[in-house]
C-alpha cells in the first residue's frame, strides 16, 4: 500500500510545532510495516533547502484564479530520513524564509493544487492520501468536487487534526481560486459564513483522526466553532495517540547532551546536564529545577506564567527555567521577573531543549488546550517528571502519582493556585530521594514510541482499501 502524507511542516526540514515532529516520524515508522510512505511539503527558503541537494522530477503551470504560476516538484537527494521526501516549489509563493504568515491563503492553495496536479500525472497513484491540518484541508474537497481531479476522486483521504483552533478561514469572494467545481456543492466549503478549509476537510475526508482519544472527545465540546460538525461526523472520527521517535529522542545517543545516560547511569547523567544548565543560567543545582519548553500563548497557560512563577518562587525553594517565545506581552512580563532562582531563554534552541529535557527535574505543562502533547513524552523518555493539566493528550499519557501505577503530577484546573499547588506536590516528591529516583527510572521505560501509533494508522488505512 502506497501512502503519501501532505503537510506544511516536517522535521527536520521545517518546524513550527508538533506537526513537524509527527510528520517527520510517523512515515518512518509506517515504512517498517507493510506499507510505503512518503511526504510532500512546500519548498521553503531555509537552512535545510539551502544546504541539501534536490532534483526536479516534474514541472508544470498551475492556475490560481486568473493568475498562472510555474511550479516544480523536487525530490531530495542523498537524505536518509526513513521515507521519500518531495517538495512543491511555487517559487513566487512558497519559497519564503517563514512557514506561516498572516495571509497564507494563496500560498497553501498553490501548494495543494500543485500537489494534486502532480499526483494526477502519476501513472501509479497513491492508495491513500493523508492530509494534516487546515493547510492541506482543501485537498479532500478538490479531489471529489473539482472536475479537474476526477482521476483522483476514488482515492481514500484521511485528515489528521493536530490543532483545531487554527482553521485557515478565508472569505467567499476568494472561491474563484479553487479549481472549477459544481457550485451547487459550495456548502461543503462553508462554515460560519466563510470558506473554512479545516471544516471542509472534516466534511470531505473519508476518515478524520485526532492526535489523542481524549482530544477527539473534547473537540465535540470545544473546537473553536466546529463542535456540532465533529459531533455530526463522529462515525468517521477516531483518536490515535501520537508517539515520539525513540531513535531521535534517546538519552544514550543524543549528541545534544552534555552527558549521555541510561536508566543505570540516570543519576549521574541527569546531574551532569543539570549542572550545565545551572551554570549557564546561574541557578542553584541543589534546588529542584522546573522547566517550561514551548510557545508562550494562552493555549499553553502562558498568560499565567508570570504570576505562577512569582508565587512558586516566593513560597518554595525551587528554580525555574523557561525556553520559549510567542506573545510579546507575555515575553516582556517574563523578562521582568527579578528572582535569582529564575531565568529564561526567549526564542527556540533545539540543542538547549534537549539538554533541558535531560537536566530538569520537572517539566511544566499547564495547558488549556493540548491535542496530544509531545513534550511530556520527551520528558518521560529523559527521566524528567511531567507536571501537567488533565486535558487532551496529557490526560491520556500521564497518571498522577497518587493513583495506582502513577508517575507524574496532574492538576484539574489551569489557574495560579492550581498550578502552584501542583508544584508544591512535586517538590515534596523530589525530597523523597529514593522514591523520586525509582520513579525516574520507571518513566524512562514507558513506551510512547511511534510503534503502536503507526500500526493503528496502518490498520485504519486497510479498512479503507477493503
Amino acid at each position: 500500500m502506497n501512502i503519501i502524507h501532505i503537510s506544511a511542516e516536517c522535521y527536520p526540514v521545517a518546524k513550527a510545532g508538533g506537526l513537524a515532529d509527527v510528520v517527520g516520524a510517523l512515515p518512518k515508522y509506517q515504512n517498517q510495516l507493510d506499507v510505503t510512505c512518503s511526504v510532500i511539503m512546500p519548498f521553503y527558503n531555509n537552512h535545510f533547502t539551502l544546504n541539501n541537494s534536490f532534483e526536479t522530477i516534474f514541472s508544470d503551470t498551475l492556475e490560481l484564479g486568473s493568475e498562472s504560476f510555474d511550479f516544480s516538484i523536487k525530490k531530495s537527494i542523498n537524505i536518509n530520513l526513513g521515507f521519500e521526501l518531495f517538495f512543491v516549489d511555487v517559487n513566487e509563493l512558497t519559497y519564503k524564509k517563514y512557514i506561516y504568515s498572516d495571509n497564507d491563503t494563496q500560498r497553501f492553495l498553490s501548494f495543494q493544487i500543485a500537489t494534486l496536479d502532480w499526483l494526477l500525472s502519476l501513472q501509479e497513484k497513491p492508495d491513500i492520501i493523508h492530509v494534516h491540518d487546515h493547510h492541506t484541508g482543501l485537498i479532500p474537497f478538490m479531489m471529489t468536487q473539482s472536475f479537474k481531479y476526477d482521476g483522483l476522486k476514488y482515492i481514500p483521504t484521511i485528515l489528521t487534526i493536530h490543532n483545531a483552533q487554527y482553521q485557515g478561514w478565508f472569505p467567499h469572494h476568494h472561491v474563484y481560486l479553487i479549481p472549477t467545481f459544481n457550485i451547487a456543492n459550495i456548502g461543503l466549503l462553508d462554515w460560519g459564513n466563510q470558506i473554512n478549509p479545516l471544516a471542509t476537510a472534516i466534511k470531505c475526508a473519508w476518515k478524520v483522526t485526532t492526535v489523542s482519544p481524549a482530544y477527539m472527545e473534547e473537540l465535540k465540546q470545544n473546537a473553536n466553532g466546529l463542535e456540532s460538525l465533529l459531533s455530526h461526523e463522529s462515525n468517521k472520527c477516531v483518536g490515535i495517540l501520537n508517539g515520539i521517535d525513540w531513535n531521535e529522542w534517546n538519552t544514550e545517543t543524543d549528541q545534544n547532551l552534555e552527558k549521555n545516560y541510561n536508566i543505570n547511569s540516570l543519576v549521574e547523567g541527569k546531574k551532569a546536564n543539570k549542572n550545565w544548565l545551572c551554570k549557564k543560567f546561574n541557578l542553584d543545582i541543589n534546588k529542584p529545577l522546573f522547566a517550561f519548553i514551548g510557545r508562550l500563548v494562552g493555549e499553553k497557560g502562558a498568560d499565567l506564567f508570570t504570576n505562577i512563577f512569582r508565587k512558586a518562587l516566593v513560597e518554595n525553594d525551587i528554580s525555574i527555567l523557561l525556553l520559549g517565545s510567542g506573545d510579546k506581552g507575555t515575553e516582556n512580563e517574563l523578562c521582568k521577573i527579578n528572582n535569582k532562582n529564575y531565568n529564561h531563554y526567549i526564542g527556540y534552541n533545539e540543542k538547549l531543549a534537549h539538554i533541558i529535557y535531560a537536566g530538569a527535574d520537572f517539566l511544566l505543562m499547564p495547558s488549556r488546550v493540548e491535542p496530544c502533547g509531545l513534550n511530556q513524552m520527551y520528558s518521560l523518555r529523559y527521566g524528567t517528571v511531567p507536571v501537567v493539566s488533565k486535558i487532551g493528550g496529557l490526560k491520556d499519557t500521564i497518571i498522577d502519582i497518587s493513583l495506582e501505577n502513577g508517575f507524574g503530577i496532574t492538576h484539574n484546573n489551569v489557574s495560579v493556585s492550581s498550578v502552584t499547588d501542583a508544584i508544591v506536590r512535586a517538590k515534596v516528591f523530589y525530597n523523597d530521594n529514593e522514591k523520586f529516583n525509582q520513579n525516574r527510572k520507571k518513566i524512562m521505560q514507558i513506551d510512547y514510541s511511534w510503534n503502536k501509533s503507526a500500526s493503528d494508522y496502518v490498520a485504519l488505512y486497510k479498512t479503507l482499501k477493503n
